[in-house]
């Protein structure tokens, strides 16, 4: 029987930058442990296709209990948690092998949308606590996290119910903002902090808290 573990996964670099944080977040997290659960952390590439392919190796080779993808949002000033997965790939930019798809589903003929199965809104309040900002968010975008995000929740939706998942994204580190000047960042350290007592939330929470987090506009 597989140890009981929560799987976080992280990006590769992309779009020039010579690091990603995500990379960083799940460099440090893997082989730590919350509870009885042992963090296993993993990297996916940031090319389409691969990175969902990769996943799907990960969650079978794994059979986590909690599965949460991290990337990186350059531009945001907080940890944001994910609340909806589009079945829509439409890449601003080429992928780090030279793709750029526009207008495609990322699993043909599934649904068009997915909720994330974490208890998003325990979880913020929780990152909040730990002194980190956090908020919700509507979008994850369209690129390769978004695809990593829509294929996590029609893998649980399809093979495996017991597992819960969502997606995460997270800001510049400092040293990548001094590149992009007037942009927020946040320290490592900090992301960190916030990554765990979110996740430590997760695994003790079973209903989500009945509070506002919407937006308006």
């Amino acid at each position: 029987m597989n140890e009981r573990c929560v799987l976080v996964t992280g990006f590769a670099p992309f779009a020039g930058e010579a690091r990603n944080p995500s990379f960083e977040i799940v460099r440090r997290l893997d082989g730590e442990r919350l509870g009885a659960h042992r963090i296993v952390g993993a990297f996916l590439p940031v090319v389409f296709g691969a990175a969902a392919a990769g996943l799907e190796g990960l969650l079978d080779t794994h059979r986590p209990e909690l599965a949460l993808a991290i990337g990186q949002a350059g531009g945001r000033d907080s940890l944001s948690l994910e609340r909806v997965a589009i079945n829509l790939v439409d890449a601003r930019i080429a992928d780090n092998s030279g793709m750029q798809p526009i207008d495609v589903e990322v699993v043909r003929g599934a649904p068009s949308a997915y909720f994330a199965s974490l208890p998003l809104k325990a979880m913020r309040a929780a990152m909040l606590a730990a002194g980190v900002p956090t908020t919700l968010s509507l979008s994850a975008g369209s690129f390769v996290c978004n695809e990593v995000f829509y294929a996590l929740c029609h893998l649980r939706a399809t093979r495996d119910a017991r597992m819960r998942s969502g997606f995460l994204h997270v800001p510049w580190l400092p040293e990548q903002a001094v590149d992009h000047p007037g942009q927020p960042s946040m320290a490592l350290e900090t992301m960190l902090t916030g990554v765990r007592a979110g996740l430590a939330c997760a695994l003790a929470t079973v209903d989500d808290l009945h509070v506002p987090g919407g937006s308006t506009h």
